[in-house]
């Protein structure tokens, strides 16, 4: 919640030496012919033949060269995700453009693939950026973008953004930011979680969640937030400290209880905002219906300026 006026590698073996005039292999030989019968001379050569081949072969045994073992290579992990190189993501871009006019798509001239967690499709002037999980959506899906994109009222927008937040993609896990702890956090917590106790018996039968609830000195425009959280993170509510100390606990829980209504919202599958149910339900509960309000400093309380 916000106050008024502010905008949110071969491997080379040795050769086998070559044998000269000179070398050992040529001396066996005159034994192993001495031992052939006297034969013409057309007997005698195969068989001399044969046997040089077979000498040749024995002592050339010896010579081993390493056998070559074929490395395989090594196996591509298990990873089923789309690749991330910028050619892979101009294809699936140029892909998913050409799906979304083929369905009537029209004044775009460019489409960006984003990796948020919280944006899932915007139009800005003639761009259209789009959560990259919804690369490979089923074509309902890719017709609520389609109907998002060119919806002439915010009665069709609306629905169309419905439809696409149905279709669930992986968000990536966010980090928050840790704030070290003021002296009497602890004090104040407990009672806004007694406080969350409270209001959530009274106005919602007790039936939301018991959620942590946090103390921020970053909000600057806002008063409190509540955060859905993810897969990864639980939800939570953020209030600002600055906020309870300068407007009291009236407007802290003023705070609270609109956050408590964005948290219905999230636990009763409706999309946090603030609609037409938001309203509805401020009312209820005895709240603001709108997402920013003047919240008046308590010192001008005190001093009587504002009833």
């Amino acid at each position: 919640m916000s106050r008024r006026h502010t905008q949110l590698g071969f491997d080379f073996f040795d050769a086998a030496p070559a044998a000269s005039d000179s070398s050992s292999p040529v001396a066996p030989v005159a034994p192993a012919l001495a031992a052939v019968p006297s034969t013409p001379v057309t007997s005698v050569m195969p068989s001399v033949t044969a046997t040089v081949s077979q000498l040749f072969t024995q002592l050339f045994s010896a010579v081993r060269t390493p056998a070559f073992v074929p490395v395989s290579p090594k196996p591509m992990a298990d990873d089923t995700r789309p690749s991330r190189g910028r050619t892979a993501v101009r294809a699936r871009t140029a892909v998913l453009f050409s799906r979304l006019e083929d369905l009537g798509l029209r004044g775009v001239d460019a489409l960006v693939l984003m990796r948020t967690r919280t944006v899932m499709v915007s139009l800005i002037g003639r761009t259209l950026r789009i959560h990259e999980g919804y690369a490979e959506a089923p074509e309902s899906v890719l017709r609520a973008i389609v109907a998002f994109a060119t919806a002439r009222n915010k009665t069709e927008r609306t629905a169309a953004r419905e439809a696409i937040l149905a279709f669930d993609v992986e968000r990536g896990p966010s980090v928050r930011r840790q704030e070290p702890a003021r002296p009497g956090d602890v004090a104040v917590i407990a009672q806004l979680m007694e406080a969350h106790r409270e209001l959530n018996a009274k106005w919602f039968a007790s039936t939301l969640s018991v959620i942590p609830l946090r103390l921020s000195g970053r909000m600057a425009t806002r008063l409190g937030h509540y955060d859905p959280g993810s897969r990864h993170m639980a939800p939570e509510i953020v209030m600002s400290r600055t906020h309870i100390t300068r407007h009291g606990w009236r407007e802290a829980m003023h705070t609270l209880l609109h956050e408590m209504v964005h948290q219905w919202q999230h636990e009763t599958g409706q999309p946090v905002d603030h609609g037409t149910a938001f309203r509805q339900k401020a009312r209820e509960v005895g709240i603001a219906p709108a997402a920013k309000r003047d919240v008046a400093p308590l010192e001008r309380r005190r001093a009587g300026k504002v009833g």
